[in-house]
């Protein structure tokens, strides 16, 4: 669900506070004091009136930092970010607060009990009591009444966006089958092969001499290769004696389409079984050995298979289509004026 009151967020002092936002949450609750985090001052100046009802540059940083909760620890936003992040940030607190009047004109109650619970693990959120104290004098003008509207506001916009978004942007078992055998391409598998490597790579300055001792020193490594036993052995040595970047893998470079093999790797893996190490196969002025561990054919992936990824993904896309039809639905009836 985009909208979560209750996420794992960090509230540190007013001080040094810094929100760690694991999902987005409205951001009247969500943030840490803004003017503590904020490398310019916040003056709670007018950015933008919606149906009259007026957002400041505070609610507008609280976004910015959700957008960008690393803002402190890069002394700010960087500058060729900065822009988009404020127009993004710009855009939510505008969707948020049409919401949250569309769920007022609807007069969509939030039960006490449902508000005394979001309040309760609210606080959880802090680690001492000084530290909630600290957030409501900076943020909630150190009331407690004003916190809870505030957390109420949050509940208000997340019914709505269950209602019109969350609820119907679920796709049944029907359609994901429906879209799996209308898109056959994308679900076929091209053949692979599963291969660890040892790799001796060539300096910058190649000379017949260094060729011919690294040639030497390739023959020497495929010995020991084809010394190992098993897939662990083989990479163990990989570790200890590779200079290609795998190494750091034991030398396993997993599954590789065969369109992006060299052909000297590609018709020697044809010729192989797994479990069975190259000879030493020159790449240039590099010299390789590689293990084979799986030669994957072709093949369509079964609808069994993909199922549960395809329809997250799908339940995604449709509840991403939904929320921006919504948040056009509710921009044609209001009257928004950038301050």
């Amino acid at each position: 669900m985009k909208y979560k009151i209750l996420v794992s967020i960090l509230l540190a002092t007013t001080v040094s506070a810094v929100a760690q936002v694991a999902s987005h949450v409205p951001t009247a609750v969500a943030a840490a004091p803004a003017s503590a985090v904020s490398p310019v001052p916040v003056s709670d100046k007018p950015v933008v009136r919606v149906n009259g009802a007026v957002l400041t540059d505070r609610d507008l940083l609280r976004e910015m930092f959700t957008i960008f909760p690393y803002a402190k620890q890069h002394n700010g936003f960087p500058k060729a970010q900065e822009p988009a992040i404020r127009e993004g940030a710009l855009e939510m607190i505008i969707f948020e607060e049409l919401a949250y009047q569309e769920a007022e004109q609807r007069k969509l109650a939030i039960s006490a009990d449902r508000l005394n619970q979001a309040e309760a693990d609210f606080r959880k959120q802090f680690h001492s009591p000084d530290e909630y104290e600290q957030y409501l004098q900076a943020e909630m003008r150190g009331s407690r009444r004003v916190l809870r509207q505030q957390i109420q506001r949050s509940l208000l916009i997340e019914e709505i966006l269950k209602t019109e978004v969350e609820d119907k942007s679920t796709v049944s078992l029907a359609e994901v089958r429906a879209y799996y055998e209308k898109n056959p391409a994308r679900f076929q598998q091209p053949e692979s092969f599963n291969f660890q490597s040892i790799s001796i790579l060539p300096p910058r300055k190649i000379t017949p001499e260094v060729l011919t001792a690294n040639k030497k020193r390739g023959e020497e490594a495929l010995r020991q290769a084809q010394a190992t036993k098993t897939a662990e052995e083989f990479g163990l040595l990989a570790e200890k004696i590779s200079e290609d970047d795998f190494r750091v893998n034991m030398g396993d470079h997993k599954a590789v389409n065969r369109d992006k093999l060299p052909p000297q790797i590609l018709a020697a893996a044809h010729a192989m079984q797994p479990g069975q190490v190259s000879g030493l196969i020159q790449i240039e002025n590099a010299f390789t050995i590689f293990r084979l561990n799986a030669h994957n054919p072709a093949r369509k992936q079964s609808f069994t298979e993909v199922q549960a990824d395809l329809r997250t993904e799908l339940q995604k896309i449709k509840y991403e289509r939904l929320r921006s039809s919504l948040g056009k639905s509710l921009r044609a009836k209001a009257k928004i004026e950038i301050v």
